[in-house]
């Protein structure tokens, strides 16, 4: 007899393999990144049917297979259906979707912590009322998920000399990791300045929980949003060991 478990899973993409079968990439929330095949997907009479679909979150039974498991059965816990009204909020869940496929890992120790963070991202920005309120969860999002996989940023003490700027002169470099000192600042390269203000919001973000309210939630403007959003893919890009595709995606949504 077949080893069968059951988990909850996130979809992340689909691959078509025959006429009839897909291969679904999907998140576990106890096995981290997992693959199954899910036969006759694509028939009319699929008993599998639209839970298949990106995006959508499942409580999933699976037969264990030697190099692939085999989709059985596919409650849905979730569909965010929201996200598929609107496009801004679908484009930075593909996004966000790309991030969770390119660092995730079979087996991984922190399944249960990322599963969880991209179901509570996917929540919310599904029932934000506003492109700003959007935004701020991808933020919170980048910065939870790069903490999680171990590559979280330094953005109370310069990452040179270990003390906290005594000017606003605050420099954010993606190849050490986060913010240098105006002095420190001199010997690096590659850099960017950042308003002293962004630092402090950044820093915010990483410190609170991703669904507590922060003081910012209310004054916190697309355009801020906008400049964070872009200095942090850059940092998530250059830790990624694998090249996004979505990156354009998101230059169509501003």
């Amino acid at each position: 007899m077949k080893e069968q478990f059951v988990t909850d899973v996130i979809n992340l993409k689909s691959y078509s393999i025959s006429e009839a079968d897909k291969i679904m990439l999907m998140y576990s929330k106890d096995k981290g990144l997992i693959k199954g095949i899910a036969k006759g997907i694509k028939k009319p009479k699929s008993k599998l049917g639209g839970r298949m679909e990106l995006l959508v979150a499942n409580k999933m039974m699976l037969n264990k297979g030697r190099n692939l498991d085999t989709i059985c059965q596919a409650e849905a816990l979730n569909t965010f259906l929201n996200l598929r009204c609107d496009m801004t909020k679908l484009f930075y869940a593909m996004y966000c979707c790309e991030i969770v496929t390119n660092f995730g890992i079979e087996n991984d120790p922190n399944s249960e912590q990322i599963y969880n963070l991209f179901y509570s991202f996917l929540e919310h920005i599904s029932q934000a009322k506003t492109k700003e309120l959007v935004m701020l969860f991808v933020l919170k999002f980048q910065l939870k998920i790069m903490n999680i996989a171990g590559y979280s940023l330094e953005l109370d003490n310069c990452v040179k000399c270990l003390k906290e700027p005594e000017s606003d002169s605050i420099y954010f470099s993606v190849e050490q990791g986060g913010i240098l000192c105006e002095n420190c600042a001199k010997d690096i390269s590659k850099k960017v300045k950042i308003p002293f203000k962004i630092k402090e919001f950044l820093s915010v973000l990483l410190k609170e929980d991703f669904s507590s309210p922060t003081k910012y939630d209310n004054l916190v403007t697309e355009k801020i949003c906008d400049v964070c959003i872009n200095l942090l893919k850059n940092y998530i890009e250059y830790y990624s060991p694998k090249k996004f595709k979505t990156s354009q995606i998101l230059e169509s949504i501003k």
